[in-house]
């Protein structure tokens, strides 16, 4: 399995210890591409001089988006607890979950999601993602630290006892790819004046998780905006 196409991503992470041992288990398992959104400043700061983690913390990857965070991944999974929420993707457990992302990294990028330590990640976070992941936990306290869920994962990708997976041949899109159908299809659908369309982050979110759904490769996918792109500017020439 390439570990290196593997890009763990932390969200809104604010606690120093939480991002310093997220850091540790990549190391201890031999994934080396952190990525953290929006930090807190200080906190990432402090995280730096983690124990065990100095090598993943002195490459790790800060961006002020998760858009940009992702945009080099053609599978983004993120993870939850559940809890009260109304998901609007499917979800799988762990184990299920790490044999597909496994199966991903035979032959394309792969961003692992994990939101803050208070809220977890939000809605819009979550709209980026193709599906997520849950560690099955007892109900009564079904929300785990982050630097633990990290490890979780991280060691269930690594122990598999099962046979190797084959790789995936298809080369799906990237989310860079998807971000721009997804503007795209949204600049259609104003010029056609769409009577549902608004300027609400819930819709846009919605759009947003339909093109994940559809699983576009990438040789399809310049073939599919050239088409938005056509559909653009003849609905504005109109006007």
């Amino acid at each position: 399995m390439e570990f290196d196409r593997l890009r763990v991503v932390l969200v809104d992470a604010r606690n120093p210890l939480n991002i310093g041992a997220a850091a540790r288990a990549m190391s201890n398992f031999g994934f080396r591409r952190l990525r953290v959104v929006n930090p807190y400043d200080v906190a990432f700061q402090d995280a730096r001089s983690a124990v065990g983690a100095t090598s993943v913390l002195a490459a790790a990857e800060k961006y002020k988006t998760v858009t940009e965070a992702i945009a080099d991944c053609s599978l983004v999974v993120g993870t939850t607890s559940v809890g009260p929420r109304d998901l609007q993707h499917s979800l799988k457990r762990l184990e299920h979950g790490a044999r597909l992302i496994r199966k991903h990294l035979s032959s394309g990028n792969c961003a692992l999601l994990f939101g803050s330590e208070k809220f977890g990640l939000s809605n819009e976070d979550m709209s980026h993602c193709h599906w997520l992941l849950n560690i099955p936990t007892r109900e009564e306290h079904a929300s785990m630290n982050l630097g633990q869920a990290v490890a979780i994962c991280l060691y269930e990708f690594i122990c598999d006892p099962r046979a190797p997976v084959k790789p995936d041949k298809r080369t799906l899109a990237s989310s860079a790819e998807l971000e721009r159908i997804t503007e795209t299809l949204l600049q259609a659908l104003r010029a056609s004046e769409y009577p549902k369309l608004n300027t609400s982050v819930s819709f846009h979110s919605a759009v947003r998780r339909v093109i994940r759904r559809l699983r576009v490769q990438s040789g399809d996918a310049e073939f599919l905006l050239g088409m938005l792109r056509q559909m653009v500017w003849k609905m504005e020439q109109k006007k």
